[in-house]
């Protein structure tokens, strides 16, 4: 036996057993964590009797498939990796969506009494989601990140972001990234559109990873708390910018962000993100159905609504996200909120500030889809 059939026999078998001790304590998770039944009645005892064997088999089955099922893959990567010399399934990522799953299971388990904040933010719930998009922000958009530095690691801000994308993904990865990327990880609790808390599945997904409706009085109480607050000033009208449009930033309102801002002695902290625009390319707004559905827009891009279902899944652009030095918005007199000249002044620095990012991150970025 040479030396790097050694190393590889010796490698292959430590991952057996990590696989191994992973399926044990899978199992016997879930069969710790298992409902008992409910002792039956006269009547159904007699109906138990005659199903009991089928039951049991199937029962164990559903309490045994996600451990077979990730013994099943484990062993299937081993014996591709033999065959073909190299890693065919990723070991490492494949255990981390089986426990990614196994949590949700947990979590679906709870019952009624978790804990939320009055915003309806489950954290618990919320941490669960991270190794999925941690994959996409690094495997699907390959999002690189610069100035996190900027961003404090305790205490209050706001971060102040160009909007894109049909559908708020850019909040996602933003958040993303101070999860993942920032020395002391943190939530940004991002302000949205009313409009999309009337969506029904989208509303309680927002509300429950710790978002809210852009209010001013609670994008104070938020900052009040020392959260990091994300707001996006173009609204809906920068999430539906055309593809002619793309990358041009739209009127930031008459600058109630800058407002809050000096209301709650926050910083604010610019943030410029390149690779949104290009997830679903926006040809064309068929405004009547928008209309007639009650959306701000109906968008039509190169593959909706022609593929259906598919056409909605987001292209895999390469994106970059840069945070900005802050604007010292906190070391204002909070009456100096009500200085319209100087709310403006503020709000176009911000403006500018982010549309040069925009324009200098994309010369770094080169290509959409590619690197």
């Amino acid at each position: 036996m040479t030396a790097a059939t050694a190393v590889r026999a010796d490698k292959d078998e430590r991952l057996r057993h990590e696989l191994g001790l992973l399926y044990s304590e899978v199992a016997l998770e879930i069969r710790r964590r298992s409902p008992r039944a409910e002792q039956p009645g006269a009547i159904s005892r007699a109906v138990d009797a005659l199903a009991s064997p089928v039951r049991g088999v199937a029962g164990q089955f559903e309490k045994d498939a996600p451990a077979l099922a990730l013994e099943g893959l484990g062993r299937l990567s081993l014996a591709l990796r033999r065959l073909t010399g190299r890693d065919v399934i990723d070991l490492n990522a494949l255990l981390e969506i089986s426990m990614f799953f196994y949590r949700q299971r947990e979590l679906a388990m709870r019952g009624p009494n978790y804990e939320v904040d009055e915003f309806g933010f489950d954290q618990e719930w919320t941490d669960s989601l991270l190794p999925f998009f941690r994959w996409v922000y690094r495997n699907y958009w390959r999002v690189e990140t610069t100035g996190l530095e900027h961003v404090p690691s305790e205490g209050r801000a706001l971060l102040v972001s160009n909007h894109s994308g049909v559908l708020p993904f850019d909040a996602t990865m933003i958040k993303t990234a101070l999860l993942e990327e920032h020395p002391a990880p943190r939530h940004a609790r991002a302000l949205v559109a009313t409009f999309f808390f009337q969506l029904p599945v989208l509303s309680w997904f927002l509300r429950r990873s710790g978002q809210t409706v852009g209010h001013p009085d609670d994008s104070v109480r938020l900052l009040e708390r020392d959260d990091l607050v994300l707001v996006f000033p173009e609204g809906v009208k920068g999430t539906g910018k055309g593809w002619r449009e793309r990358y041009k930033l739209r009127r930031f309102g008459r600058g109630g962000f800058v407002q809050v801002a000096i209301r709650a002695r926050a910083p604010i902290i610019p943030v410029s993100v390149v690779g949104a625009e290009e997830i679903y390319p926006m040809i064309g707004n068929l405004t009547p159905v928008a209309k007639l559905i009650g959306f701000p827009y109906y968008p039509i891009t190169p593959f909706y609504p022609w593929l259906g279902v598919l056409g909605m899944i987001p292209l895999p652009s390469k994106w970059r996200i840069q945070f900005h030095p802050p604007i010292r918005t906190d070391l204002r007199n909070p009456d100096d909120a009500n200085d319209q000249n100087l709310v403006m002044t503020v709000s176009d620095q911000v403006r500018d500030t982010i549309q040069r990012g925009i324009y200098e991150n994309l010369k770094l970025r080169k290509h959409a889809y590619l690197a």
